[in-house]
C-alpha cells in the first residue's frame, strides 16, 4: 500500500513549485508522481504524420520524487503526513498523522 496514490490532492513541499498543490495524475513506479501543472518543462516534440502527432514545443508534467510532496489535508489546510493502520473489520487504511483522521473513507 501506499502512502500517495493516483487522484490524491498533494501539496509540493521542495524545488521550484514550493507550495502548489495539485492531483496526482499517475504514480509512475513505487518513488516517483506526476502531479496536474507542476513541474512543468517544455518538450521539443518531432511531428508524426502517420500517428497524427503535431511537432513543436509542448509543455508537459514530470515526475517528482514522493519525498517532495505531501498529502494535503483539508482539515487543516497545511500537508500532512500519512500513516497506516488496521480497522476493526480488518481493513488497511490511510490516516492523517496531525489529526487521526482517517484518508479512505470507503
Amino acid at each position: 500500500m501506499r502512502r500517495i496514490r493516483q487522484g490524491d490532492d498533494v501539496v509540493v513541499i521542495t524545488g521550484k513549485d514550493k507550495g502548489r498543490r495539485g492531483t496526482v495524475l499517475k504514480v509512475v513506479d513505487a518513488e516517483r508522481v506526476v502531479v496536474q501543472n507542476v513541474n512543468m518543462v517544455k518538450k521539443h516534440q518531432k511531428g508524426n504524420p502517420y500517428t497524427g502527432v503535431e511537432g513543436g514545443i509542448i509543455e508537459k508534467e514530470m515526475p517528482l520524487h514522493v519525498s517532495n510532496v505531501m498529502l494535503f489535508n483539508p482539515a487543516s489546510g497545511k500537508g500532512d503526513r500519512v500513516g497506516f493502520r488496521t480497522l476493526e473489520d480488518g481493513r488497511k487504511v490511510r490516516y492523517y498523522k496531525s489529526n487521526n483522521e482517517v484518508v479512505d473513507a470507503s
